[in-house]
């Protein structure tokens, strides 16, 4: 569900729903790993994280870097302080325009004046925004935003300036009507009066979102009771950080050690699972091998003819051209059957491998899309093919189509003589596994050579036997390589492919 979607349910949820301050990217993700549904995106804490004032003293594309780390660490839905809208209706409907593009599902603003201050330092003497040019900033708003779902919320100080309740109600109707998403009522005071008062009058007509930041011993249950929709708890994570960093430095600068700093810090385990650097080892591992320097290949020869010779030598100067460093050439002494040496040296299946038979040659394409796969399994199949003889037939969940290029194509079942079924192609001899995909292989290979003879396992057997638990993907080619018979046919006619 898209983010803004996700903050609309929220807004017009029919219970109360609670957003957590953050103000980084750290602390976003934090905020979603406790369970909320959604993140309050301070502005006070943000200009304070930058060792700012909370008076527009950080621009509004500073704010706009923060969000950007913020919106790419989180799934949940971003709603933004943007405090007055960083000037009249032009700045304002910019900045949805600039919003829209981080994904942050919606914005607050108040009806102060710009630049602004802080609720809570001399709220009653702060000017408020004119009435009827704030009701044209929020239509602006409204008019540019592009994503029906994307929220604007309009946040009255006519309480906090001490205009009384029913200068209150007067805006919050004009803002209404103005096409506001829903009104966040403020109020500084330690009990719930006001708000109260407002909820009683107010009537439902939009949803009511609420900042308990200075009436904090109300009982949430209240909030449910008069049917708030949205409860911010607005700056406990800036506020919580401070107090912790303050403790700690102060605990390193007295002892001059860390011996007692660090049982009450996190880990950095604690650090590295936040910025998720698991995940970019095991990219390393996908990607990074891709470029050959952590490729390897294992060429299974037949047979020592002349001709065998020459496509063993080819493919082993291809591979080596497209950065594969080690090829290891295992000998199967005239044998058909390429399993049971691939039980033998299964040891050298590992990181991106690939497996291929030494009688074969093929366009550098081939081996080069086969290499930059990023799947567990992936088998090279020619969808040019006609019954015979000796060959691999595979059926795939999908014929080959010049549509297929971002469709996954993977294995049904691999057979060893035509049939009437859909037959798709060819298997060529010529594979790959991934670090993960090698230890799937290499297990089902020890599984196959106590269930049977390994003399007489085939690629059907090992192929079909993975399938059962595992998709196999399938690199569709059209023609493009030769094997022994093909080369013996056309080794006279100069360049071969």
């Amino acid at each position: 569900m898209k983010k803004t979607t996700q903050l609309r349910n929220l807004i017009n949820s029919h219970q109360l729903e609670l957003l957590m301050e953050a103000h980084n990217g750290l602390s976003a993700k934090i905020v979603e790993e406790a369970g909320f549904k959604g993140i309050w995106a301070s502005g006070l804490s943000m200009s304070a994280a930058m060792g700012v004032r909370d008076n527009n003293e950080a621009s509004w594309t500073q704010v706009m870097e923060v969000l950007e780390f913020m919106s790419d660490a989180t799934s949940i839905p971003i709603l933004l302080d943007g405090d007055t809208g960083y000037g009249n209706f032009n700045n304002a409907r910019r900045l949805v325009r600039k919003l829209e593009q981080r994904n942050i599902a919606g914005v607050c603003i108040e009806d102060k004046q710009f630049p602004k201050t802080n609720s809570f330092i001399k709220g009653e003497a702060q000017p408020l925004a004119d009435m009827d040019e704030f009701s044209n900033k929020i239509r602006a708003m409204k008019d540019t935003q592009k994503d029906d779902d994307f929220v604007v919320i309009s946040r009255i100080e006519a309480l906090i300036a001490g205009w009384g309740l029913e200068e209150a109600l007067k805006r919050a109707e004009a803002y209404r009507k103005a096409g506001t998403d829903a009104i966040l009522i403020h109020s500084k005071r330690n009990d719930f009066v006001e708000i109260e008062a407002f909820m009683k009058e107010w009537g439902s007509r939009l949803p009511v979102v609420i900042v308990p930041t200075k009436y904090f011993s109300v009982p949430t249950g209240k909030f449910r009771e008069f049917g708030i929709s949205l409860a911010i708890w607005a700056n406990h994570n800036l506020r919580a950080s401070i107090a912790a960093m303050e403790q700690i430095t102060k605990q390193i600068f007295l002892e001059e050690t860390l011996i007692n700093a660090e049982k009450n810090v996190a880990s950095l385990e604690r650090v590295f699972q936040l910025q998720e650097a698991e995940e970019l080892a095991q990219a390393e591992k996908r990607y990074l091998s891709m470029n050959g320097n952590q490729s390897n290949a294992m060429i299974l020869l037949r047979n020592s003819t002349m001709a065998s010779q020459a496509l063993l030598g080819k493919q082993i100067h291809q591979m080596k051209a497209k950065g594969i460093k080690e090829v290891q050439v295992v000998d199967l002494n005239g044998s058909e059957n390429v399993i049971p040496s691939l039980i033998k040296e299964s040891d050298f299946l590992r990181g991106n491998t690939i497996i291929a038979n030494g009688d074969l040659f093929y366009k550098p394409h081939i081996i080069e899309d086969l290499m930059n796969d990023t799947n567990d399994i992936t088998i090279v199949v020619d969808a040019d093919v006609e019954p015979g003889m000796e060959k691999r037939y595979i059926t795939a969940n999908q014929a080959y189509s010049k549509e297929l290029w971002f469709k996954p194509v993977q294995l049904i079942e691999m057979k060893e003589q035509w049939t009437d079924d859909d037959i798709h192609g060819e298997f060529i001899g010529l594979w790959k596994v991934s670090e993960n995909g090698a230890v799937k292989v290499k297990k089902a290979l020890d599984t196959l050579s106590q269930k049977e003879d390994e003399k007489l396992l085939t690629y059907p057997h090992l192929f079909n036997y993975l399938r059962e638990y595992l998709s196999i993907s399938v690199q569709y080619i059209k023609g493009g390589w030769l094997d022994y018979k093909g080369y013996q046919e056309f080794q006279n006619n100069g360049e071969i492919i």
